[in-house]
């Protein structure tokens, strides 16, 4: 069969600007966990605190034999608090397989294979991850906001707790950005989804019982700060300008935060590789 030189050809297509490949990663898996009916039921009832709280601060401004249930920067406080339950099953869920799925099918070759950096791989699922934890938490605080203004027709809460943007905005970025690295640390530590959760539902329950034991033992929770999870309420109350939680110096909730994080960051540094580490 002849073969047919058609010579050189310019590349008619369309060259797409390097740096964006983690938006399609992101995309996909938003994507994906949206597709699962359990989750999206899992997010519809994350919701429903916010409904009882609409209800609460209508009633608080409508109704004059309510007034204790008059919204305060302690109410903004308690919801976040309250939302804590999500936060930890919506990590769970969205973010064990994130890394473990792709390890447990040996995509990281095939993602690395291509004109992908491994940052542009884990900002792609850490965006897929925070973008559900901060539905659960940021997005609904702020909305409460908006009612609380809509309701009172006008700005006098607001203007009084103008704090409030700026700290709800800080805690629940801080909340979904340490537990969403730590919850891809661990995914990139294994090839099972399942041991993963487990593995984070533990280290979380099993660092807050330390203090809870130590606490009872010295009569005192100056040791708080060995908990993340105490060391995160720690941090909230202080910037809703609230009454400490623990006894524990807020340096050292502050330093615990930091150094999950930066753990965490390590660990998948090191994982994430086109070529598998054996160790």
């Amino acid at each position: 069969m002849p073969i047919h030189d058609r010579g050189y050809r310019r590349y008619a297509g369309h060259r797409v600007a390097g740096g964006r490949a983690w938006l399609v990663i992101a995309r996909t898996g938003v994507r994906t966990m949206l597709g699962r009916r359990w989750f999206v039921a899992l997010l519809l009832l994350s919701w429903v605190p916010f409904l009882v709280r609409t209800v609460q601060i209508y009633a608080a401004t409508n109704l004059p034999q309510v007034q204790f249930l008059a919204p305060t920067a302690d109410t903004f406080r308690q919801f976040l608090g309250q939302q804590g339950v999500f936060l930890f099953f919506v990590t769970v869920y969205a973010g064990a397989g994130l890394i473990a799925n792709d390890r447990r099918a040996n995509a990281l070759q095939l993602y690395l294979s291509k004109p992908l950096t491994r940052t542009e791989y884990v900002v792609g699922k850490l965006t897929t991850l925070l973008a559900f934890l901060l539905l659960v938490t940021w997005v609904p605080a702020m909305l409460l906001l908006v009612v609380q203004v809509l309701f009172a027709g006008n700005f006098v809460f607001l203007r009084e707790n103008i704090h409030l943007v700026p700290s709800i905005t800080l805690l629940a970025f801080i909340e979904a950005l340490v537990y969403a690295i730590a919850m891809l640390a661990l995914s990139s530590l294994s090839r099972s989804s399942r041991y993963v959760g487990i593995l984070y539902a533990g280290l979380l329950f099993f660092t807050q019982a330390i203090t809870v034991v130590l606490r009872v033992v010295t009569g005192n929770s100056t040791l708080a700060w060995l908990s993340l999870t105490n060391s995160l309420e720690q941090l909230g109350n202080a910037l809703f300008r609230l009454p400490a939680r623990y006894d524990a110096p807020l340096l050292l909730c502050l330093l615990t935060i930091v150094v999950v994080a930066v753990a965490s960051g390590l660990v998948i540094e090191r994982r994430v590789r086109g070529v598998e580490v054996v160790t």
